[in-house]
Order: C-alpha cells, then sequence, then structure tokens
C-alpha cells in the first residue's frame, strides 16, 4: 500500500506515547541503518500501530512492510485494542491510565446497551411471526447476538473493577472521575504535564471553572497554593468542632451534609449501573442457553 492510501486517525494518534528525542533518534538511526523491519499495522487503509515508523519512513522516502489486523470489525475495536496495549506499559502516567480504563468502560457500557436493545427488537420480532421456531433457542435472537458487537469480559462496573484495570487504587480512580468531570482544561493538561498531582487535581477541581483557571494562569505553583487553601478551608471548621467530655475515643472527623449526600447519590447511581448491567447479562445469557 502506497504512502497516499495510508490514513492517519488523530484519535488513534492521541494514544501514541510521544517519544523521547533520544529515543526518537535511535529509532530514526535504526531505521536508516537496516530499514523498517517490523510491518505496520493496518485495518483496511487505516494505520493503526507503527505511527512513529511510518512518519520516520514518510520523512525520508523509505519502504515499508503492512500487515492486515482481520480480527477487527469496527473502531471501538480497534479502541479497545489499543487501551489494552497502553494499560499494560509503565510509561503511561496515572492519570493517562485511569482516563482509559474509564474510556474502556463506557464502550463496554454502549455494547452492553446495544445487545440488549437488539435482542429486545429480536424478541418483539419473533412475538408476531406466525410459525414457531424449532429447538430452544428463537433464531431471531440468536443472529441477533451473533450480530452484536463482542462485549469484553472484564466488565469494569465497579470503580474497584477499573482501579484493577489501570492498577490504582479505588481512591485514585475516583479523583480521575472528578477531574475529568469538573476540571478546567488548563488543570487537565497541568495533570498530564505531571506538573500537578491528581489529589491537587481533584481538589481544585471542585472550584468553579473561573477560579480553576485564574490559578491555572499562575502556573502550577498556583494552582498547588489554590489546592492547599481548598484543604484547609475544609479542615478549619473541623478543628473548631468541640469533642465532648465523656467521650474517651478519638471522634472521626464528621462529613458535612453536601458530602454525604454526594455519596448517597453516587452509590445509587453506581447501584442502578450495576443492577441494569446484571439484567442485562440474565437476558442474554437466558437466551444463549
Amino acid at each position: 500500500m502506497s504512502t497516499e492510501e495510508i490514513v492517519v486517525l488523530p484519535e488513534l494518534k492521541a494514544y501514541i506515547d510521544p517519544l523521547t528525542p533520544d529515543e526518537h533518534e535511535a529509532l530514526e538511526r535504526s531505521i536508516l541503518d537496516e530499514g523498517c523491519r517490523d510491518a505496520l499495522v493496518l485495518w483496511g487503509n487505516i494505520l493503526v500501530d507503527g505511527h512513529n515508523r511510518y512518519g520516520i519512513c514518510q520523512k525520508h522516502g523509505l519502504p515499508f512492510k503492512t500487515i492486515q489486523n482481520e480480527r477487527f470489525q469496527n473502531m471501538e475495536d480497534i479502541h479497545l485494542w489499543m487501551i489494552d496495549q497502553h494499560l499494560g506499559r509503565r510509561s503511561v502516567s496515572d492519570f493517562q491510565r485511569g482516563v482509559l480504563a474509564l474510556r474502556k468502560r463506557e464502550i463496554i457500557t454502549e455494547r452492553r446497551a446495544a445487545a440488549a436493545a437488539a435482542v429486545n427488537a429480536a424478541k418483539a420480532e419473533s412475538a408476531n411471526a406466525q410459525a414457531p421456531w424449532e429447538g430452544d433457542v428463537d433464531p431471531a435472537v440468536a443472529q441477533a447476538l451473533a450480530s452484536s458487537p463482542k462485549v469484553p469480559d472484564d466488565a469494569l462496573d465497579t470503580r474497584e473493577a477499573l482501579a484493577r484495570a489501570a492498577r490504582l487504587s479505588a481512591s485514585q480512580v475516583k479523583m480521575i472521575e472528578t477531574i475529568q468531570q469538573k476540571a478546567a482544561p488548563e488543570v487537565v493538561a497541568a495533570v498530564k504535564a505531571g506538573e500537578l498531582s491528581l489529589n491537587a487535581a481533584a481538589v481544585v477541581s471542585t472550584l468553579p471553572v473561573e477560579e480553576q483557571q485564574a490559578m491555572a494562569a499562575e502556573g502550577a505553583d498556583g494552582l498547588k497554593q489554590g489546592a492547599k487553601r481548598v484543604r484547609d478551608a475544609k479542615k478549619k471548621p473541623k478543628a473548631e468542632k468541640v469533642v465532648p467530655e465523656d467521650d474517651g475515643a478519638d471522634a472521626a472527623p464528621v462529613a458535612s451534609a453536601e458530602e454525604l449526600q454526594a455519596r448517597v447519590n453516587e452509590l445509587e447511581a453506581e447501584n442502578e449501573r450495576l443492577r441494569m448491567q446484571v439484567k442485562t447479562l440474565q437476558e442474554l445469557l437466558a437466551e444463549q442457553g
């Protein structure tokens, strides 16, 4: 396949860790001396693996080989493959591994919902059919399951499962979720650059976006100082609480009503998601059985 026919998608290239100048120089020197020994992996004309090698070959007009990965059925298969590749690499930061695991859960959830919808549609169609089918399995339902994208075995339904997949703690996953949902782009950029810790970024993310951006305008130190001020503000009311004299044990910090309600909402949402996942699996297993 010629260079003009190969398509490089930004959404896939975003998964690729940029090489350091020394690493890029070493790879370039190796290709110039020995040629591009490893074939580029394609799906159709889309480049899946070998972005750095492809760039160097393009730069110097060097030939290269390609192979097709025929296991991929759609773009989501490629995303899942690239996510799994990066989750296993030590060079990927904690934040990026958490983001990748969350993206994988999103794809899995969408696939399960699509499979459930296909099964329900097949059941509705079979209910209107005149002639019964032979055997225990409705062929329309079996066809719907066969044509639906494969759902990975690792469901990642809980925060603990996400943590295991990303090699993080559950608390780290919670911080990353907070950052993804509430952080200003400047805060996310600081975390990706390694200038701000997950803990500090999650704390800053609880502030209005305008305040986050004002802190980010002062650089990484401004964000760190902002996180410290938020922590201190939360500790101060607790320090002023009076412990009853007849309480001999050390009193645990009392969560605010807002914190408790937020935790209740979080648990209810997670419980509902798990309930739907279990229901969908039960339906699919029942049809396959």
